[in-house]
Parts: C-alpha cells; sequence; structure tokens
C-alpha cells in the first residue's frame, strides 16, 4: 500500500531526511567539518538512489496514485500537508 499520512505526507523520504538531519546534528555538536563533508555525500548518494531506483519502482508499482501524491509531497523539503 502506497503510504501519504503520517511524516510521508510531510515529505516523502522522511527516513533519509531524519538520518541525514542526525548528522548534521553530529556535525555541528562536535564541530566537524568531516560530518558535514559526510552529511553532504550521503545526501548525493541517496538523492541519486531515490531518484534512479526507488521512484521509478513505485511510479510502476502505484501509477496515477503515485504521481498525484508527487505532486503534493516535496522530495525532500518538509511542507505541511494540505489537510491538515
Amino acid at each position: 500500500a502506497l503510504v501519504m499520512s503520517g511524516p510521508y505526507g510531510w515529505v516523502r523520504n522522511p527516513i533519509y531526511l531524519a538520518a541525514l538531519t542526525v548528522v548534521l546534528g553530529q556535525a555541528l555538536l562536535f564541530e566537524s567539518v568531516a560530518l558535514v563533508e559526510y552529511a553532504a555525500g550521503m545526501a548525493a548518494v541517496v538523492h541519486v538512489f531515490v531518484v534512479s531506483c526507488e521512484e521509478p519502482v513505485l511510479r510502476r508499482s502505484f501509477g496515477v496514485s503515485y504521481l498525484d501524491y508527487t505532486a503534493r509531497v516535496h522530495r525532500w523539503l518538509p511542507r505541511r500537508p494540505s489537510d491538515a
């Protein structure tokens, strides 16, 4: 089933976004440039994976429902759901 509620109503990839936020928080806490660089690399790899692997499978699996969802919910930038 295509989940479009909860955190998935705010952003399409909340788990990846949360992981990136944790690494950036650690970078701030430890004042670590290396962790910022790691977060940048992590963000790039995850973005390529999502766009090239995950999203095509979801489009094939859920068709128009997924396309409607992508039109309403951003991939990476959280936005208040219109029904919230």
